[in-house]
């Protein structure tokens, strides 16, 4: 077999995103719940650059024809010291050195910048299984397994009888939903909780140092962001004295069917109230109301945060398979 010849693409070149985004969606395709960005929402994340972060798409073309990809992105302003690394091979090529050309081209760009750590994904079954063809490949090129999340799922929409067991008020708070920006009035005590979200959530043994969100990167952030996803958002008010309590963020691909729940978090004083369940609620209603052709919610989860898991069974998610923080350090 011929040596994978690996190039970075023209991600303003229609047909080479196209072909980049075909060979992603096959190397998925193999795993029946993976969620995998539209080809839009890849078109609008890498063609209007980030101030940010950098993103490298790398190709890999066996007699040309795209057999493998990859898609390298570093920080600009945090995490100086770190790169993100996803590789992905079609299936018809896997175990001919593909995946393994990708890695040295991306780890000679990411070495380049003076990078000295990787960090990526990698999915496996769950369960005795083992981990997985991903994560033997990781550790094949010296990277271990730092940080394991459970990917669940639970299938739109709930059942009416079921979703009124698990709607209940928290006596004393109000939720209030939006879509999109965040309003005014609320924008200094969500970048709290989302700088909160961001110094509580789980990594284990990730080197990764918390992004502190200000005004000027929450309004990047959501400017980028509604060029391809509709953001729900529901936060919990304290009514006597206005205090938020905590939040919940759902992410709706405007191109697919993907729905993503992404952060839920109650704030420190406001917990063992039952906040977290009802701020998903809020989000699962605002979807099938205004989105009813929504099918499957996602989210990830680590059992060790044992409150946050436990209310996602309750919802109704069901774990269908396992994700790996895995790293590399120079």
């Amino acid at each position: 077999m011929p040596e994978p010849q690996v190039t970075t693409i023209d991600v303003h070149d229609d047909e080479q995103l196209a072909a980049w985004h075909a060979v992603e969606s096959a190397a998925l395709a193999e795993r029946p719940f993976a969620l995998q960005r539209s080809a839009a929402a890849l078109a609008a994340s890498v063609r209007v650059p980030s101030r940010y972060r950098r993103v490298h798409l790398l190709t890999a073309r066996v007699a040309g024809e795209m057999v493998g990809v990859a898609d390298l992105r570093m920080g600009t302003r945090d995490n100086l010291h770190l790169a993100g690394l996803e590789i992905n091979v079609h299936p018809d090529h896997r175990r001919q050195g593909v995946g393994t050309a990708l890695w040295e081209a991306a780890d000679a760009l990411r070495l380049a910048e003076g990078r000295t750590t990787v960090a990526g994904e990698a999915h496996g079954p769950l369960g005795p299984a083992g981990p997985g063809a991903a994560v033997t490949f990781a550790r094949s090129l010296g990277f271990t397994s730092v940080h394991t999340e459970e990917h669940l799922a639970v299938r739109l929409p709930v059942d009416p009888i079921t979703a009124d067991l698990l709607t209940r008020d928290v006596p004393g708070y109000e939720v209030l939903t939006w879509t999109g920006r965040c309003p005014d009035e609320h924008r200094a005590a969500y970048l709290t909780m989302r700088n909160q979200m961001n110094a509580d959530v789980p990594t284990g043994e990730l080197a990764v140092i918390p992004v502190v969100l200000d005004e000027e990167r929450l309004a990047d952030s959501e400017e980028r962001l509604a060029r391809s996803y509709v953001t729900i958002v529901a936060a919990a008010l304290r009514v006597a004295d206005g205090a938020m309590g905590g939040y919940s963020v759902v992410f709706l691909d405007r191109s697919d069917d993907a729905a993503l729940q992404d952060d839920t978090l109650v704030m420190p004083e406001h917990r063992g109230l039952g906040l977290g369940m009802q701020l998903k609620q809020a989000t699962r209603a605002v979807v099938e109301a205004e989105h009813p052709g929504r099918r499957v919610l996602h989210t990830w989860t680590a059992p060790g945060n044992a409150a946050m898991y436990r209310t996602n069974i309750a919802f109704g998610y069901a774990p269908v398979e396992l994700m790996h923080e895995m790293q590399r350090v120079d």
